[in-house]
This record gives C-alpha cells, structure tokens and sequence, in this order.
C-alpha cells in the first residue's frame, strides 16, 4: 500500500494530537441508589483522573467540571485544566464520597435541566475570560449525564426541558444509563434504542442513550475512552481504489475511488505513561513512521494521509511477523465540514468495501 502525506496550501504546521473538548458530567443519582454506586464511581474516577493527569506528551483532556444532581442541583467542581491537576480532582472525589448515601427526598423536575444551563453558562463564561489571554483550542463543550433512572426518561424530561436553550455550544449530550446489575446480553456503555430523530432533533443535537454497568472496571472502560482521538473536523486517511476489479489494480492509478476515513483508536501508547523510558524522545518524533500514534491518528486541520491501493491479498498470505505498532480501526468519516450525501454514499462504498474483502478473505496492501 503507497502512503503519503498531503497538505492544504500555506505553511506546514507541526502534528499535534487533537484535543479532547471540554467535558460537564453531571451525576443524576437518586440517594437510594446512590449508595450501590457511590464507591464504584469513584475508584473509577480516581484511577481514571490519575492517568489523564500524568500522561506525558499534549494533552489529550482540557476542561472537565462536575455537577450532583439529586434533591437540586450543586456544582461539585467548576471547570479546571485536567493534565497536572490530579491533587484538585482528587479533593473533589474525596467530597463525592462524603456526600449522603441514606434519607429520602422529593426531586425537582427542572434540577436536571439546570444544571446543563449553569454548566454551559459557566463554559461561556471560561471561555470569554480565557479568550482574553490566549487563543482557545476549543470552542464546544461535551455534557454527559450518569443517571440511575431510566434512561429514556430523561432523554424526553431534557428535551422537553432544554427545547427553549441555545445549545450551539454544545457538541454532544450524551445520557449514560446505569444498570443496577451485570448485563449478560450487552457489552458495557453500549448504545441502546434511542429516540428517532423527529423526536429530538428540534433541540439541534441528538442525544446519544446508552448504558453501563455499576462495576468499576466498566466505568473506567467508559472514562478511557474520553482519552482517545475522536476528531472529526478532518478526516484522517483517503484510501485510494481502482473504480474497477483489484486484479486490474496496477495498471489502473488515475481512475480511482477515494474513501474517506478516520482511525479510531484502540489502545493508548505505553510510552505515554510516566516513567517509560526515552517516552519523551518518541513524543515529537518527526519521523513519517506509519505506526506512531502521533502519526496516525492526531492530523492537524489541514493534512490528511493518502493510501493507494496496489494490491489485494488473501488474509492467510500475510504473516503476522511484518504488523507492527499499536491497533487502529479505519472507520468511514463522520467530518461534519463533508455534507450528508457526501457522507453517506461514502459510508455505503466504505460498506461494500468490507463486504467484498469478507467474501475474497483478502486484505488491501
């Protein structure tokens, strides 16, 4: 497979990896169940927030704040820098286990629905004090609900809550469901039905429902993932194919099919983490090596990769002796700046890419 690296016109900028947006979580967790959940959510945060704290290179977390929702609404933790700020994150997480885990209260209706306009008030307000000393990396906010109640009811209560809020500021309203129990037929934070899109597209932004177990293991495995490269304000890869069959693939190079895909990635670079050695060196290290996460997965706005594709191999030729480096998944595009024709019938050539490779048992080189 030919690689190389194309840019937009003007001078080249430094790779940088792509900075996670702000994140508001608000913990909407009844007292009777705040009991079950309490000590899980907070080991998971703690070693969650002990590793985005540390990890060498860019930051990959900017913003985070926190809300309790319960009989009203309260500002745990206003927003504050996450990388080298473990000990003021801590103190928040030592204050969520001391709040009341036994009683009984009447919960407000609109509690919810404020805390998301204070949260996004108080991220307008950062950023025009911010703005003032330096230009800001981030101009949308990600809110997350943790919530003990059933999930599409609060779907329905913040939508017909937040009908009447501006919601440009934020880029995505996600509600987390959490299962009393194990689930033995679904994958932990997995996506569950949601409402169609005549339901909640009149608030601007869908809101994503999924659930997730009250283990520890499944909410660090649901925090992780804020951690990785979720861009989409460029794609990542162009794969370049021959409009006709792969056995005519070497004679046919202009007549091409572009995919446009992103990497997703699946694992975090060991030499991320503190205390690895030379890790500093494989930071910023300008080498072109396709492997390097820095690499891959973390284009800065104006470049992107090309892939050509020479030929196409049965699976079983490639001997696992010459893959190397960390785990990608290639993904069709979800770039917002590509239009929804564009986007879907890209999505359906992606698809039938995949399906003509499962039928062949071949891999693209």
């Amino acid at each position: 497979m030919y690689h190389g690296r194309t840019t937009g016109k003007g001078p080249s900028t430094p790779m940088q990896i792509y900075q996670q947006p702000p994140r508001l979580l608000i913990l909407h967790i009844s007292l009777p169940s705040w009991a079950d959940i309490c000590s899980n959510l907070c080991e998971a945060l703690q070693n969650f927030f002990s590793l985005a704290c540390s990890l060498m290179g860019p930051s990959r977390m900017s913003l985070f704040s926190l809300y309790m929702v319960q009989n009203q609404h309260e500002c745990i933790l206003p927003f504050v820098q996450v990388k080298g700020n473990f000990a003021r994150l801590q103190a928040c997480i030592s204050e969520l286990r001391m709040l009341q885990r036994e009683g009984c209260f009447r919960p407000q209706g609109t509690s919810l629905q404020l805390a998301v306009e204070d949260g996004l008030q108080q991220f307008q307000q950062y950023s025009r004090h911010m703005a003032t000393g330096a230009a800001l990396t981030y101009t949308s906010l990600e809110i997350t609900v943790l919530t003990s109640q059933p999930g599409k009811e609060v779907v329905k209560q913040l939508e017909e809550g937040l009908k009447d809020t501006d919601l440009v500021r934020v880029r995505r309203l996600q509600v987390v469901e959490i299962t009393k129990g194990a689930l033995e037929c679904m994958d932990s934070a997995s996506p569950i039905e949601e409402p169609s899109n005549d339901e909640n597209s009149f608030l601007g932004t869908d809101i994503d429902l999924q659930t997730m177990d009250n283990d520890v293991v499944s909410m660090e495995i649901f925090f992780k993932a804020w951690l990785h490269n979720s861009g989409t304000d460029q794609e990542h890869i162009h794969l370049l194919l021959p409009s006709q069959s792969f056995s005519n693939i070497s004679r046919v190079r202009d007549d091409s099919m572009c995919l446009k895909c992103d990497l997703q990635e699946r694992l975090l670079s060991p030499s991320l983490l503190p205390g690895t050695a030379d890790g500093s060196l494989k930071m910023d290290d300008p080498k072109g090596d396709f492997s390097t996460l820095y690499q891959m997965a973390s284009q800065s706005s104006a470049s992107y990769y090309k892939l050509r594709v020479i030929k196409a191999l049965k699976s079983s030729g490639i001997c696992e002796s010459i893959t190397y480096g960390l785990p990608f998944i290639l993904r069709p595009t979800s770039c917002w700046q590509l239009d929804w024709d564009e986007l879907e019938t890209n999505q359906q050539h992606f698809h039938a890419l995949c399906h003509s490779l499962l039928v062949s048992i071949c891999v693209p080189r």
